[in-house]
């Protein structure tokens, strides 16, 4: 842990939205003080030429994902799933979620990612190894499906939550995650409710990401799934709600009722051919909306400043309104946003006694000129290469694009590796 770190007069992305030049002074794993003038000492990062950020936070994805990047695409969701993903993926060892896990990690990290929610399969521990050696954030939480050995997967949920909820420093948060109303009907939610409750955990659930989830829910229940959600007490626990493309008025009435968290997934939502999410509508009724890239075979990457972008044009695309989501909202939507989203206190904003976990971007690259405005260059502009300096806590995790906690190498020879043993025919 770094003791006391010192940013100076770098650009700064402001909670307010705007831009100034600051000096940000790092005490132990939070911003002690922000400050003008002119800075010297020994521990100092030289901010001329940076644009400074929040940490971009992945709202929803599935780490280990990375193995299946480019297995299976151009296919509807559901024949996605059934015929290809949920094969292969009943083959994953311990060992293939922690290689996985890992390259998603250095990914992430140099896209100026600090904290990402993931979902997925047994193993999940091995996700949480990836978080407390990588410097990362992660909120964990084992997909549920009750047709799978469910009773089964709900105790693992459990006890990953037991022993990992806080654990890394506080930055390892755990939530149960029933996958779906089309995998996890009622009676099997009720369950999943009794377990949270009795924890304290919050949920993680993909909610109307297809038009044929919302059809087949009319024709199995009668109601929509929010509604039908609604009625096993699964939205009382505080729910982070993956997609949200089909939404109807009633439901968008549920979901700020109950303070639903949404991620949204314009990426994802695009190559599967989702549909829109209604992003200028939720956050009209001031809902959180945060983003994320769902996992690397449906996006098919983890670059969360591709996902500002998409989600700042195609909101602009669905409205037809040049003025929906503008830049600097479509950058809070992945920091500020990202952190509530994700139940994270004190992070999400450069401001003094929030966590440390900021990204220095190198502006010095010709996607960056003319620099009039830093926010809308990041947003619009600029490559995700462009991350520089990436600290989490008040550690830094890559500063100079140097990766200062993975082995790049060797962690692609591995993932490599179990990749190959896993497609194998």
């Amino acid at each position: 842990m770094l003791n006391e770190l010192v940013i100076s007069g770098v650009k700064m992305f402001k909670p307010s939205g705007e831009v100034e030049t600051a000096n940000i002074f790092i005490s132990g794993d939070k911003i002690s003080k922000i400050t003008q003038g002119e800075v010297k000492g020994s521990n100092v990062i030289d901010g001329r030429g940076k644009f400074a950020t929040p940490g971009l936070i992945n709202a929803h994805t599935h780490a280990s994902m990375t193995l299946l990047r480019s297995y299976s695409d151009d296919k509807a969701l559901m024949d996605w799933l059934q015929k290809d993903i949920w094969p292969i993926e009943d083959k994953m060892t311990r060992k293939d979620i922690y290689c996985g896990a890992k390259l998603a990690a250095v990914e992430m990290i140099r896209g100026g990612t600090t904290a990402f929610a993931d979902m997925y399969g047994p193993c999940m521990e091995e996700v949480a190894k990836v978080v407390d050696e990588s410097g990362m954030r992660g909120s964990l939480s084992q997909g549920l499906i009750s047709f799978a050995d469910g009773e089964k997967k709900l105790a693992a949920n459990v006890e990953l939550y037991k022993n990992f909820h806080g654990a890394a420093d506080g930055r390892i948060t755990i939530m149960l995650a029933p996958h779906a109303i089309y995998t996890c009907p009622p009676d099997y939610l009720k369950k999943v409710v009794a377990a949270a409750q009795k924890l304290g955990a919050e949920i993680h659930m993909h909610m109307n990401e297809t038009k044929t989830e919302i059809e087949d829910c009319l024709k199995n229940y009668g109601k929509r799934p929010f509604e039908v959600v609604a009625e096993t007490g699964l939205l009382d626990c505080g729910m982070l709600a993956a997609h949200c493309v089909w939404l109807s008025d009633s439901e968008i009435d549920i979901i700020k009722a109950k303070k639903i968290r949404v991620a949204h997934n314009p990426g994802s939502n695009m190559k599967l051919a989702s549909g829109i999410a209604p992003v200028t509508k939720l956050l009209a009724e001031n809902v959180t909306v945060a983003l994320g890239t769902d996992g690397a075979s449906s996006n098919n990457n983890l670059d969360m400043l591709e996902e500002i972008r998409l989600a700042a044009l195609l909101a602009k695309v669905d409205t037809l309104n040049p003025l929906a989501v503008p830049a600097a909202q479509a950058l809070q939507m992945a920091t500020q946003f990202g952190a509530e989203a994700l139940g994270l206190q004190n992070i999400g904003r450069l401001e003094e006694g929030y966590k440390a976990d900021i990204v220095l971007w190198n502006m010095q690259g010709v996607d960056w000129q003319p620099n009039y405005n830093p926010v809308s260059l990041l947003v619009y502009s600029a490559n995700s290469s462009a991350a520089d300096t990436v600290i989490v806590d008040g550690k830094i995790l890559m500063e100079n694009r140097e990766l200062k906690t993975l082995d790049e190498e060797k962690i692609i020879a591995e993932f490599t590796a179990c990749a190959d043993r896993l497609t194998k025919n």
